[in-house]
């Protein structure tokens, strides 16, 4: 079974969750639970810190491009922060790279929302 951790802190302007392990279709329904339990609360800023995440398959990337879906319809901002090369793959691959807002490490958005 694989194994997803995420870890959710309140960072300046929203929330930050940091995800580790593997994203796929067996822990997918986990960052969905996480990622609403997170929205109630109607942050201005979701980060998702992709860094520490070793895997994600499209069951991961489609919950994230819903994650963004709904943010932009509730007038907030999405960012994921930049993964390693075989996650980032898989954004460039479907060219989602192109649509989601992506950045290189986190410290850049301090205070922004």
């Amino acid at each position: 079974m694989t194994r997803l951790d995420i870890k959710t802190t309140e960072r300046p302007g929203g929330v930050q969750l940091r995800l580790a392990g593997e994203l796929d279709i067996a822990s997918a329904a986990n960052l969905e639970s996480e990622l609403g339990r997170v929205e109630e609360g109607r942050p201005a800023l979701i980060v998702i810190d992709l860094r520490p995440l070793e895997f994600m398959d499209s069951s991961g990337l489609r919950s994230l491009v819903a994650a963004d879906s709904r943010a932009r319809e509730q007038g907030r901002r999405l960012v994921l922060v930049r993964g390693r090369d075989r996650v980032q793959r898989v954004f460039s691959i479907t060219r989602l790279d192109e649509r989601l807002e992506i950045v290189d490490d986190d410290e850049s958005l301090v205070g922004a929302a």
